[in-house]
C-alpha cells in the first residue's frame, strides 16, 4: 500500500506542476492566443494528473465506487469542455479584431470570416 500511496502522491504532484505551469504561462505569454494555449492545454494535463491520483485514492483507500465515478465524470467533462471552450473564445477574439503579434503560418479563422 505504501507504493500505491507514493504513486498517488506523484500523480497529484505532476498535476500540480502542470497547473502551476499553466498559471505562469498565462502571466508570461505575449498575446491572447498564446495565453489561451497555456491556460487550456497545460491545465488539462494538470487535471488528468490530479484526476488519476484522486481516482486511485478513491478506489483503493476510500473504497467508494460512487466517488470514483464522480471523479471520472469530472475529468471527462474537463477534457471535453476545455478544448471546445478555448476554440470558441479564440474564434470570438479573432472576430472581435484581436490578432496575434506574429504572423500565423495557418490562419483558418480568416477563411471562416471571409477576410
Amino acid at each position: 500500500m505504501l507504493i500505491l500511496r507514493i504513486a498517488i502522491d506523484i500523480l497529484i504532484a505532476i498535476g500540480l506542476v502542470f497547473a502551476l505551469a499553466g498559471t505562469l504561462g498565462v502571466m508570461k505569454m505575449p498575446d491572447t492566443f498564446c495565453r489561451m494555449q497555456a491556460s487550456t492545454c497545460v491545465t488539462t494535463l494538470g487535471v488528468i494528473g490530479v484526476g488519476l491520483g484522486a481516482l486511485l485514492y478513491t478506489i483503493f483507500f476510500m473504497g467508494s465506487a460512487a466517488t470514483a465515478v464522480k471523479v471520472l465524470v469530472i475529468c471527462g467533462l474537463v477534457l471535453v469542455t476545455n478544448p471546445v471552450g478555448a476554440h470558441a473564445i479564440a474564434k470570438g477574439a479573432y472576430q472581435a479584431g484581436i490578432r496575434p503579434e506574429k504572423r500565423m503560418e495557418t490562419e483558418d479563422y480568416r477563411r471562416d470570416f471571409d477576410e
